[in-house]
């Protein structure tokens, strides 16, 4: 992998702003209507180069404790070993393995994903905005994600059958990334 400076703006190391960020997921609930969350607490950090994609990289950790779905009863449920066992795995991450150009702004990101002690390799399209100075002189490129997994390769597996049919809790969960990360100077 050959090394080349950009000139791009987008290119350098970044840190991510919790304040500005939203780690968050949707399934489907009673086979008939989706429930959000997110996770309040995260860091991660980077390195981007718009010249040469493959030079980039990034990781992410979110506390397992701070999952938020607006539902005190379903985030405690959420807590226990039924879920994610915040007390045995504290921590989900993220780790960059490769990332390709996919587009203009567009990029294909493939990475480790760990959950409840267990590390599957996921590809997702990652888009990219920006860059924009903020008022207090930081300058900020935006990522988005939207991925779709099966939570039950992390063995996140509990439900419950419904009288009608199907299950409580779908198998499939869309993860919904929406940060903003700061330039280091």
């Amino acid at each position: 992998m050959s090394s080349t400076t950009s000139t791009d703006p987008r290119t350098g190391t970044y840190s991510l702003d919790p304040s500005h960020t939203r780690i968050g997921f949707v399934a489907r609930h009673a086979m008939v209507t989706k429930v959000r969350g997110a996770f309040t607490d995260v860091t991660g950090s980077g390195t981007f180069d718009a010249g040469n994609p493959a030079a980039s990289s990034f990781s992410a950790t979110i506390q397992v404790a701070s999952i938020n779905t607006g539902n005190a009863d379903r985030d405690n449920h959420l807590r226990t070993n039924d879920f994610f066992e915040p007390d045995t795995y504290p921590e989900i991450t993220f780790a960059s393995t490769a990332i390709e150009a996919a587009g203009d702004d567009t990029y294909r990101v493939t990475g480790d994903l760990t959950m409840k002690g267990v590390t599957k390799s996921i590809a997702f399209d990652l888009e990219v905005s920006g860059p924009a100075k903020d008022p207090f002189g930081n300058e900020r490129i935006g990522l988005e994600v939207s991925v779709q997994v099966n939570r039950k390769d992390w063995n996140l597996s509990w439900n419950a059958p419904l009288e009608t049919g199907g299950v409580l809790i779908g198998e499939k969960v869309t993860l919904e990334f929406d940060v903003s990360a700061i330039k280091s100077a």
